[in-house]
């Protein structure tokens, strides 16, 4: 077998371990991004107390995703994946074991809790830069695809898994709060597995590209993607998947199992659109396939949050997820398109940093605003900076190409 054989053999397996570790992660994401606010308003605590978790969370993942973009190339990436791995199973047995709100802020703050329907652990960077790494051109973008919809179906089957707690109340005469940290035991045991899978990652590939640095040529465009980034993160913080369902539960008085259904489904739609992604970037283009795709799902989003119909409301949020997701693999393909290859963990971090930090604000503004009784006004808010988002996005890039296909 010839050496670029055993390399692409090397490659394939990487990146199957990568994907599988995704998709745990985003399994574990689904249901507990529902079970979230319904644990809270189990202990007693109500609409602004979510918001303000929610918010712990992202401040603490950014400044995680932080640390590893400025200091992160100092260590291995397989090192920092592992230790991320443990921090995932320490958060689910701290969040298993609390009740007190402030020792579980401090919880969401330090730990890996995902209230999003988007990944924004300090897992991101890492993965993202060894999945550029291990292929170029048309292919990188296929694979950042895959990548998406491995965690959009896992983050949807993990959602109806948001009902188990619900189930065992049911019919095994279990309380449902105990069910719910069971749950939580469980997210403990997926960052076990995560940690055995990733132990299996080779921990140099050889290659001098793949070496991390720090931002050099690539800083400019890095910093201008970064700035614009934060805008369309602070509005999908508003409507975070924990504060949708709380606003599913409130607006339309749905169940914990209704409103898992509900994030299956809309994860099912999510997971198409991760597919369809990169046959359509091919075609017009990955800022086009970004910008194209996202503006007609925050109208329906603004729509949504208008309409009184439960099924109206569903149905156009359906859309809106069939829609939404489609710029995720094709935003990633194109930061590490722009960047040299050295670049990379540092751009994915520095791109995801204000990301992070930018969603970290809004929730607490989200459950302050629904607490008020203005349980709309996070969804139509959310709608309207993406839309300028994108339209900012489009002015600014419409006329850079990605250049590295390596």
């Amino acid at each position: 077998m010839s050496g670029q054989a055993v390399a692409n053999r090397a490659s394939t397996a990487e990146a199957r371990r990568l994907l599988g570790g995704r998709g745990l992660r985003a399994f574990a994401d689904g249901y507990v991004a529902i079970l979230l606010p319904a644990y809270l308003i189990e202990l007693g605590y109500g609409g602004f107390d979510v918001g303000l978790l929610s918010t712990a969370t992202l401040l603490g993942s950014a400044l995680a995703t932080l640390a590893i973009g400025a200091v992160g190339h100092r260590w291995p990436s397989r090192r920092l994946l592992l230790a991320a791995a443990l921090l995932m199973a320490a958060t689910g047995l701290g969040f298993a074991g609390l009740s007190s709100f402030w020792p579980l802020l401090l919880v969401a703050f330090v730990g890996t809790i995902n209230p999003s329907s988007g990944d924004v652990s300090v897992f991101l960077p890492l993965e993202h830069a060894r999945i550029a790494d291990s292929t170029g051109g048309d292919a990188r973008t296929v694979l950042f695809a895959r990548y998406s919809l491995t965690g959009a179906l896992c983050a949807a089957v993990g959602a109806l898994a948001a009902g188990i707690p619900t189930w065992l109340a049911l019919h095994q005469t279990v309380d449902r709060l105990a069910g719910i940290r069971a749950m939580f035991l469980l997210y403990a045991l997926i960052g076990l597995l995560v940690w055995w899978l990733y132990r299996r990652l080779p921990v140099d590939d050889g290659r001098v590209a793949s070496r991390p640095a720090p931002l050099g040529p690539s800083r400019g465009i890095v910093l201008k993607l970064a700035a614009l980034f934060s805008v369309d993160a602070f509005a999908g913080g508003l409507v975070v998947n924990s504060l949708l369902s709380l606003w599913l539960f409130e607006r339309f008085g749905l169940s914990l199992v209704q409103a898992g259904a509900f994030f299956f489904w809309a994860g099912l739609l999510a997971a198409g659109s991760q597919l369809a992604a990169p046959v359509v970037a091919r075609r017009i283009g990955l800022l086009n396939t970004m910008v194209f795709t996202h503006i007609p799902a925050n109208l329906c989003l603004i729509a949504a949050a208008l309409v009184a119909d439960l099924w109206l409301a569903l149905g156009l949020l359906f859309v809106r997820a069939a829609l939404s997701q489609m710029d995720v693999p094709t935003r990633s393909a194109f930061v590490m398109a722009v960047v040299t290859p050295a670049e990379r963990a540092a751009a994915a971090s520095f791109t995801a940093v204000p990301r992070s930090l930018a969603s970290a604000a809004s929730p607490t503004l989200a459950g302050a605003l629904m607490a008020a009784g203005l349980l709309g006004a996070p969804l139509i808010a959310c709608g309207v900076l993406k839309i300028g988002y994108d339209l900012a996005l489009l002015a600014a890039f419409r006329n850079v190409r990605p250049a590295a296909q390596d």
